[in-house]
């Protein structure tokens, strides 16, 4: 807080915060005055973190746990001089670092752009001058200027506020826009939403305008305070050293802890994603394997370790690393984050993108209403129906429909199981009428929101442009329908004389105009049902008087509309007695309040109006693709209960009809947060199942929520766009943010979603499903080649040559070629494959296993000793069947004519092992449907090409792959010095045999798995109830109702499928 405040400005009067900052409420500050603060106050922006630092990419990519294995691969190379074997090993480390910190680092200057797109103004007083300057120069005591649509530049105590509001949804959760006043207020226990002077950073003023001094700014600003506590590090349970609070032993038993930490985080063994976790797991057991198989090595050699012996071990750690994952898993990513980036969704942590495949659930702060410009209110028809409530028949229950027991079922006649829907009457044009004239009279007129034309807008701009609340916009753009907006009749004649804001107290506002050729002034009010209807003593423009029976009638058409979700209005008026002349008393509080009672009191009332702001149509079938994926969607709101339950019924998180759900259930589902505040960890563990919907939902309260779900071991994505967002944000295991929402929550983040949509969040998800099964394909693509080839080198251990040493049956720089360039573009190509139809028709899969189910390991094991049993027993026809098992001396470093037999199998394995390893790249396009049929709606005899051509980068990477073996095995000198092998002739046909016998066996057991149904990924599980689902969903007027109360007419348009006969647009894409 800036200044020396002796309490807080919100207490204090708006002197006492002007003496404490040394300004002038009427001048501002001086020149003199900014300087000095400048050099004592930083400049007014959020610190929420930044970019990543580019060596903290770096050396993140430096210290990966494969990284560090080929490090010392290379070390021990260089060790016993072989300068090419190290040299390459060396080339493989640059590669694998360079793509990887170049990808991440263009990522994050892609989010560095993303936070630059906006950069709002202030509009403040400085030497008795207005200037606009950016919010990062306001300075506290700067006197701040504020009007209809600004951002608050820091915050600001309120001298000055004619029917303000600001919009704290993003800091408070607060839907509807905050009332403000100037007096000081005397409760010092009043939270940040209640202290109602005070004009917060980063919230939007939605109508009114205002004066102010700026209290605090940057990270001083309440804003800021929470953008603190998100940037704070949460030190895991058990690792305090507090002896005094814990014990003797606790400083001991949290040092070992911390250890763990630092060194499992350096490991990537502790934090990180799951796959990022597994994978640096599989580093270091392959490790520990690399040297189990050095020990075999020196033990079948007698632990004699000349030179041979040791580039045999570095060949076999080698052959079970698979050097190009790295590569190939950053590569993967980094193209999926190209194809979110063209889908409106931007990555900012690469690994994100991964973890939203095991998402389970999803907790979304809002249900993303579809507001926009009208594209021409005046264009368009409005129809009315006749409703007789004398005639109406009493609503019958459906007792079965009310049973709770959903899992029985009987025989049901089929005339009431579908029920034939009554026929409902085409709605009529609406007339001009009277009683219609005279509502939309007094909805224009009481009203703060414009409506205007702009026919030379910029491009991108909308034709007709509006400003205010979105209530009061939803009633102009109606009244444009008839052609009467508030323009409209004011250039009639209508001139506004008073005005009684609105005041959240008493939840009305009324405004006194004098009209045209009148010798009266008129009252026209709007606001809450309740508070309106106490103050009408008649109805209609008749003037029939009020009754009890006719309140009743208005309150149950009150409650039709709300349980639509609509927010409810009542609109009145009455002649006042001659023209107004009153004058508000200067400092008469009590003279305004008498004064307003007696113009807000023998009201007459015109109808109600319910106004309801739809979801987007894309939202519902997200939610029910959601479900199909078996993730759950929750919301969580800070709407009231009524409005966020029903937008929930609509768009199908909960059912219409929860007895559906049994009681217990039911009654979970559903919460306000202060309900659930209440509950301990333990009565919240104890819920059959977690809340569906939060309403008035604090930060607290969003983070006690994710803490629930971790307990029950889900994997969530948290939604947000706020500041109060924030702390759950980060919280959440994938913090997704709004493009248009505040930089606190983007930094929070690991996802920005740049339209704002929900059905983008299943977009992305779908893609970090597709990434993930891709993973697993290339994954098992590359393990199940290094299986093969470490069971051709243990098994090769027992070929030993005249001296004694075992001869290799594959050389070192022959495996590297094989594992970093035949097979690694190979396992690009299957990191781009398409989503597979059953993508989100399966759960998601379990975090605990990661990519390496059941199905990848056995399928690893399987085709890998197919491969190393194949390419052992070419070895072995070549040198005992053809040549008489004559291994040569020396043979692994040097060529001569007793090794020509030694060098030709090794190139022909060579040739062997590359083809299956291509192949079976094909093979991995689908994990169980045959390569000869993998598309089975495919009604073609022989689709083989279409399939493995449809991925065009793949298909070239195994064509151009099996043809590069060739110059491989002939090139001179490069054939014998290097790879140490030589030109064959006959033994294609060993390899060709081979390759033919490798794919019927994998199409065999592929086969096997298909008829027992062995390795299925398991169903997603259903209850009487899915998310999204069309039957239990509500269909609700998609935007605005009226009702007439004298002649109960309802009047409404653009309803949903069931209704949409009642609407008739002339022109698509009209507004509201």
């Amino acid at each position: 807080m800036a200044g020396q405040f002796e309490r807080h400005p919100f207490l204090l009067t708006v002197q006492d915060v002007a003496k404490a900052l040394d300004t002038h409420l009427e001048r501002g500050l001086s020149s003199a005055q900014v300087t000095q603060l400048k050099e004592k106050y930083p400049p007014n922006e959020l610190d929420v973190g930044g970019a990543i630092p580019w060596y903290k990419i770096f050396l993140k990519q430096l210290f990966n746990a494969m990284i560090l294995i080929l490090f010392l691969a290379m070390a021990l190379s260089f060790a016993i001089r072989d300068w090419v074997e190290g040299g390459v090993l060396l080339a493989v480390i640059v590669l694998n670092v360079s793509i990887g910190f170049y990808q991440e680092y263009g990522a994050e200057k892609k989010m560095d752009a993303l936070r630059a797109l906006s950069a709002p103004s202030a509009m403040v007083l400085r030497d008795g001058r207005t200037q606009v300057i950016p919010n990062a120069e306001v300075m506290p005591g700067d006197v701040v200027i504020l009007k209809m649509g600004d951002t608050v530049p820091a915050d600001v105590r309120l001298f000055e506020a004619m029917n303000l509001a600001a919009d704290e949804q993003s800091l408070t959760g607060e839907s509807v826009p905050v009332e403000k006043i100037v007096e000081h207020l005397e409760d010092e226990e009043l939270g940040i939403g209640d202290r109602i002077n005070i004009a917060y950073g980063t919230t939007t003023v939605r109508k009114g305008r205002g004066r102010g001094v700026v209290i605090s700014t940057g990270m001083q600003t309440e804003v800021g305070k929470i953008a603190a506590s998100t940037a704070k590090k949460h030190r895991k349970a058990g690792r305090s050293m507090n002896y005094k609070k814990y014990g003797k032993r606790q400083p001991i038993i949290g040092l070992t802890k911390r250890i763990y930490d630092f060194i499992g985080k350096f490991l990537g063994l502790t934090e990180g994603t799951p796959l990022q976790i597994k994978l640096s797991k599989l580093a270091y057991i392959l490790f520990g394997c690399a040297l189990l198989l050095a020990v075999i090595v020196f033990a079948v050699n007698k632990f004699n370790v000349p030179h041979e012996v040791v580039i045999y071990a570095i060949s076999t750690g080698i052959a079970i690393i698979p050097e190009s994952l790295v590569a190939v898993l950053t590569i993967t990513m980094v193209v999926a984050v190209t194809v979110m980036r063209k889908a409106n969704v931007v990555v900012r942590d690469l690994s994100a993108l991964e973890a939203l495949g095991g998402v389970t659930n999803i907790c979304s702060d809002k249900t993303v209403k579809d507001s926009k410009h009208p594209s021409n209110p005046t264009e368009g028809i409005v129809t009315v129906s006749e409703v007789d409530d004398q005639n109406q028949e009493p609503e019958k229950r459906d007792f079965d429909q009310e049973r709770s027991a959903a899992v029985l079922k009987f025989d049901v006649p089929s005339e009431k199981l579908n029920p034939s829907k009554p026929k409902k009457e085409e709605g009529k044009e609406a007339t001009m009428n009277p009683e219609l004239e005279a509502f939309l009279l007094s909805a224009a007129l009481c009203n703060l929101a414009t409506v205007r034309h702009e026919p030379e807008a910029q491009e991108g701009d909308p034709e007709w442009q509006v400003t205010g609340e979105p209530t009061e916009i939803a009633l102009q753009v109606f009244a444009h329908r008839f052609q009467k907006g508030k323009r409209v009749v004011e250039a009639e004649g209508w001139k506004q004389v008073a005005e009684f804001p609105f005041d959240s107290s008493i939840k009305r506002m009324s405004v006194i105009f004098n009209g045209p050729n009148m010798d009266h002034s008129m009252v026209f009010t709007k606001g809450a049902v309740e508070r309106v209807l106490d103050l009408c003593s008649s109805v209609g423009i008749g003037g029939e008087p009020m009754t009890d029976e006719y309140k009743e009638k208005i309150l149950k058409q009150m409650d039709t509309f709300a349980s639509q979700g609509q927010r409810v209005l009542a609109i009145a008026s009455r002649p006042w007695e001659g023209m107004y002349e009153e004058k508000a008393a200067p400092g008469g509080h009590e003279h305004d309040k008498a004064l307003r009672t007696r113009v807000e009191s023998g009201l007459s009332l015109l109808g109600l109006a319910g106004i309801y702001d739809p979801p987007r149509k894309e939202t519902t079938p997200a939610i029910a693709e959601c479900a199909s994926a078996g993730i759950k969607v929750h919301m969580l709101t800070g709407d009231h209960p009524a409005t966020a339950e029903a937008i929930a019924k609509e768009v199908g998180i909960i059912p219409r009809n929860l007895s559906v759900l049994g009681h217990d259930i039911a009654s979970a589902i559903v919460q306000k947060a202060n309900d659930f505040d209440k509950l301990s960890d333990a009565e919240i563990d104890a819920l059959p199942e977690l809340p569906l919907v939060l309403a008035r939902c604090a930060p607290d309260t969003k983070t006690r929520m994710i803490e629930a779900l971790r307990r029950r071991s889900a994997y969530m994505a948290m939604t947000g766009d706020g500041v109060n967002d924030a702390p759950s944000l980060s919280r959440a295991d994938v913090g997704i943010a709004m493009g248009s929402g505040s930089d606190v929550a983007k930094s929070a983040a690991k996802i920005v979603l740049t339209d704002d949509k929900f059905n983008s969040i299943v977009a992305a998800i779908r893609e970090g499903r597709r990434m993930f099964d891709n993973i697993q394909k290339f994954i098992l693509h590359l393990l199940t080649s290094n299986v093969g080839e470490v069971i051709l080198l243990i098994c090769g251990l027992g070929f030993q040559d005249q001296s004694g040493f075992s001869v290799f049956p594959i050389s070192p720089l022959e495996i590297l070629w094989i594992n970093m360039l035949t097979s690694s573009f190979p396992a690009f190509g299957l990191g781009r494959e398409q989503a597979s139809r059953e993508v989100m028709r399966k759960p998601p899969h379990d975090r605990r296993r990661g990519v390496f189910t059941n199905q990848i390991l056995i399928d690893m094991l399987v085709y890998g000793m197919l491969m190393g049993t194949l390419t052992l027993m070419t070895f072995v026809i070549i040198i005992y069947g053809a040549n008489n098992g004559q291994l040569g001396v020396n043979c692994n470093t040097l060529y001569s004519e007793e090794c020509v037999p030694v060098f030709r199998a090794r190139a022909t394995v060579f040739a062997e092992l590359t083809w299956l390893i291509l192949l079976s790249a094909w093979e991995f396009k689908d994990l169980r449907r045959s390569l000869f049929r993998l598309d089975p709606d495919d009604d073609s005899r022989f689709p083989l090409f279409r399939d493995v051509y449809g991925n065009r980068f793949l298909f070239w990477a195994v064509v151009l792959g099996a043809l590069s073996v060739f110059p491989v095995v002939y090139i001179p000198t490069l054939n014998t010095s290097v790879f140490k092998h030589v030109g064959i002739g006959w033994e294609w046909s060993l390899a060709v045999a081979a390759t033919v016998i490798f794919v019927t066996g994998m199409e065999l057991w592929k086969m096997t798995k298909r008829h027992f149904r062995l390795l299925e990924d398991a169903a997603v599980v259903r209850g009487a109830f899915s998310q999204g689902d069309d039957e239990h969903g509500r269909k609700f007027h998609r935007t605005i109702s009226f009702s007439s109360l004298k002649s109960w007419r309802s009047i409404g348009r653009s309803h949903t499928v069931d209704t949409r006969a009642s609407t008739k647009e002339k022109k698509e894409g009209s507004p509201v």
